[in-house]
């Protein structure tokens, strides 16, 4: 393993890149935030049933987990999504901590997905397929090597042996992150191409806009061998940035200079807010550019209000039941969220529990009332084997059949993270995520001490 102490041979030409310049802030999230009975019964309730998902839909000869399933227990025909195998390494480890699996348990299937993906997995040049035979790891459905999803899938794999400590499983994650070629997928420019196809080459579409990309480029840069160049931080956009105005829904414009500190980068689906945060613990740090982890805080309560401002459309929509990101929906898979500027939103009246499920942490107190909220209005048809169905519509009664792994995994996720805080405190002791963050410039983080903030020692 490379010394930290080496780092600094890498940083003399991207000096300017470690500058912070404000104050971070914790936004919502305070040390021992109180979960109520019925909360953390919900919480409890939500979190083992994702577990399950992922026990019985992950292959058992090649550990690969299923994209979809039916949230009634049938079984499931989906191919494997490397994203949610990549939860799934994370919810292994979950479910140890919570006495859900026995002992042992977490390792064996860790070791068991690691072992099939550095040997048996498709990909290219390290980066892994996005859709594969479950039971083979053969690329189906003309998929892409997926830059992002194999990023998601080494976020899960980082933290699994940063948590289970074990040889093998370190040995077999430094193998499947040191094989990626992170400057091949560059193409040329300056930030990541989305992936690669066979038939075609790399895709034109590169994550150069602020998104879900964040955990991408800090596992690059932070990588230990042939990684980005820290430049590659830069590189990308941090836009459009709107501000929360009165009538709830986000305005356009340069939003920085709004009053009152209510700006933020908007991403649209919460999702884009979501995921690398579920890894990356944020809070208190910042770069150059912002505080993301605020600016998730921001976004979610955006969204919040925006729900609330459209229930003249949609009456069931409040500010106690909201949340779009996404999803399923009557007419298939959409990538709706908070609107940007655009006036016709897209939006049918469904509701989708992920959203709020995966902010959890942002807002411990409004996505827990939505949740509440959805439980009750959706009833025994929302509710499944896995918990909440992957979205619903309360004007039409219609409820989605299947659950997502990747919406159950976020929600699993930030649930615990909110809970105990066990996803952040593993996976930010990896050395390539503190060399990722330091590379790009994020300041040193904050602690709490006697109820006020205080800088790290």
């Amino acid at each position: 393993m490379l010394a930290l102490g080496a780092v600094a041979g890498w940083a003399g030409d991207v000096a300017t890149a470690a500058r912070a310049t404000a104050v971070p802030t914790l936004g919502r999230l305070e040390p021992g935030y109180g979960l109520r009975g019925e909360e953390a019964g919900l919480l409890e309730d939500v979190a083992r049933r994702a577990v399950l998902y992922f026990t019985e839909h992950t292959d058992a000869v090649t550990g690969l987990t299923r994209d979809r399933a039916p949230n009634n227990g049938a079984s499931s025909r989906a191919p494997s999504s490397v994203a949610a195998t990549g939860f799934a390494l994370t919810a292994w480890c979950i479910g140890e901590q919570r006495g859900w699996l026995r002992a042992g348990e977490a390792r064996r299937r860790v070791v068991q997905t690691l072992r099939f993906v550095a040997d048996g997995h498709a990909h290219e040049r390290g980066w892994l397929y996005h859709f594969v035979d479950t039971t083979n790891g053969r690329r189906v459905w003309e998929s892409e090597a997926s830059t992002i999803d194999t990023a998601l899938f080494l976020q899960g794999a980082l933290m699994a042996r940063e948590y289970l400590g074990d040889a093998e499983v370190t040995a077999l994650v430094d193998k499947i992150y040191a094989r990626i070629d992170w400057r091949w997928a560059l193409n040329g420019g300056s930030t990541l191409s989305h992936g690669w196809k066979p038939e075609s080459g790399f895709i034109v579409h590169r994550w150069d806009n602020y998104s879900e990309l964040m955990g991408l480029y800090l596992l690059g840069i932070g990588a230990k061998h042939g990684g980005l160049p820290a430049e590659s931080w830069q590189a990308w956009r941090r836009e459009p940035w709107v501000s929360r105005e009165g009538s709830g829904s986000p305005g356009t414009g340069d939003g920085r200079h709004a009053a009152g500190g209510q700006a933020f980068i908007q991403g649209g689906p919460l999702f884009t807010h979501q995921y690398a945060h579920g890894w990356f613990d944020f809070r208190g740090r910042r770069d150059a550019h912002a505080d993301y982890w605020q600016n998730s805080v921001d976004a979610t309560l955006a969204q919040r209000e925006w729900s609330a401002a459209q229930s003249g459309r949609y009456p069931f929509w409040s500010k106690d039941l909201w949340g779009l990101t996404a999803s399923d929906s009557v007419r298939g898979y959409v990538a709706w969220g908070t609107p940007m500027g655009r006036a016709d939103d897209g939006s049918d009246g469904t509701l989708v529990p992920c959203a709020p499920g995966g902010s959890l942490p942002f807002a411990p107190a409004e996505c827990l009332t939505a949740l509440r909220n959805m439980r009750e209005v959706g009833g025994e048809k929302l509710w499944g084997r896995y918990g909440f169905a992957d979205a619903f519509n309360p004007q039409t009664g219609w409820v989605a059949p299947d659950v997502i792994g990747i919406n159950v995994g976020i929600t699993l996720v930030m649930a615990e993270n909110l809970r105990s805080g066990l996803v952040w405190k593993n996976f930010m002791r990896a050395p390539e995520v503190r060399r990722g963050m330091k590379l790009a410039g994020f300041a040193e983080p904050l602690r709490w001490a006697e109820g006020r903030l205080a800088t790290n020692p």
